[in-house]
């Protein structure tokens, strides 16, 4: 139910205590492999157990998760204490702050005290900022790219050569885009509670999950979920690998939590894909799985009050302060229907 309102280190393939399928290496400075599809049947000891997805968004999104998170929990309902957290592109970044140790009113506090920015275009720090660094070339870049896929993981594969062609980079970017995440996490370490990222290899298309165990530090591997290739967010290495947007690999990652039995999934772009749906990729597509295996699934979307950014110029800093306070009030208003998949 949609609840809104209105070096190559050598490798060794695991699997997770909570069921993920990832692939380790057996010494430091190991990177995540390809992951695989999560089979729902042999994660049947999750059965009881909660997971939240939290899908990318922009800085919008980022702000209306927080916000609706910080919602729920002034209500009663701790979507923080989930059994595992899967973050995308700046759901990434949200998954890393709700589980620094930070309450969640501390977080959306936060997001009300910062310093108002100018819309995209008006006089300020925006003036003079590259053109084809804007949303929508961003977005006429990657739908041509799109267009011109055969499926999946042909895109994918044809987005990380057109990254890796694009970035002519002397390292400067992706040392200012590391700098700019870390300053947003309040704990740079990986939490004990289970948090899984995703991202795509840019140099094979394959796609990646990180956790606390896959030998990469957390700023690193939220950096890498949220680089969409273009512009000022180049792929973002690690090692010898570069990596870019987790959202590449499906639109909120959410068959990550296949044999959960209870999922709630927040979706700033409320579900919508820019792939063709033959592709699956698409929130309902993923949702089915979820269901048709067992799980319990709600999703949220954004209301009119969070403002209508939920597009090109989600990444427009501007935005936040609207979309906090619309998810904070969602987040209350709802808190009553998901106690009851919750708790």
């Amino acid at each position: 139910m949609n609840t809104t309102p209105s070096s190559t280190p050598r490798i060794s393939s695991t699997t997770t205590s909570d069921g993920i399928a990832v692939t380790r290496t057996p010494r430091h400075g190991n990177w995540p492999m390809p992951d695989q599809q999560v089979d729902a049947t042999r994660q049947a000891g999750n059965s009881n157990k909660r997971a939240l997805v939290l899908a990318g968004g922009g800085a919008a999104g980022n702000a209306w998760e927080l916000g609706l998170i910080a919602g729920l929990s002034d209500a009663g309902v701790d979507v923080t204490e989930a059994d595992l957290i899967i973050g995308t592109s700046a759901g990434s970044t949200v998954a890393a702050q709700i589980t620094s140790g930070t309450r969640p009113a501390e977080l959306y506090a936060a997001i009300l005290a910062e310093v108002p920015q100018p819309q995209a275009g008006d006089a300020g720090s925006d003036r003079g900022r590259a053109p084809n660094f804007s949303g929508p070339t961003y977005m006429e870049w990657s739908n041509g790219i799109i267009g011109s896929a055969e499926d999946a993981s042909d895109m994918r594969r044809r987005m990380g050569a057109a990254a890796l062609e694009m970035d002519a980079s002397d390292g400067s970017s992706q040392t200012r885009w590391r700098d700019i995440v870390a300053a947003r996490l309040p704990s740079q370490h990986w939490p004990q509670q289970p948090v899984l990222i995703a991202a795509v290899d840019a140099h094979t298309g394959e796609p990646v999950v990180f956790d606390r165990h896959s030998g990469i530090d957390l700023v690193d591997a939220v950096a890498a979920s949220t680089s969409n290739g273009f512009g000022p967010f180049p792929r973002y290495r690690i090692g010898e690998n570069r990596y870019i947007n987790g959202g590449y690999r499906r639109s909120e990652n959410a068959d990550l939590a296949a044999g959960y039995g209870r999922v709630l999934v927040l979706s700033p772009f409320g579900g919508r894909s820019r792939m063709p749906l033959e592709w699956g990729m698409d929130l309902a597509t993923q949702v089915d799985e979820l269901r048709a295996g067992g799980s319990r699934v709600e999703t949220v979307f954004p209301d009119g009050g969070a403002g209508d950014v939920f597009d090109a110029n989600a990444s427009d800093p501007s935005t936040r302060l609207r979309a906090a306070r619309g998810g904070y009030d969602q987040g209350r208003a709802l808190a009553e229907l998901l106690a009851e998949i919750w708790r």
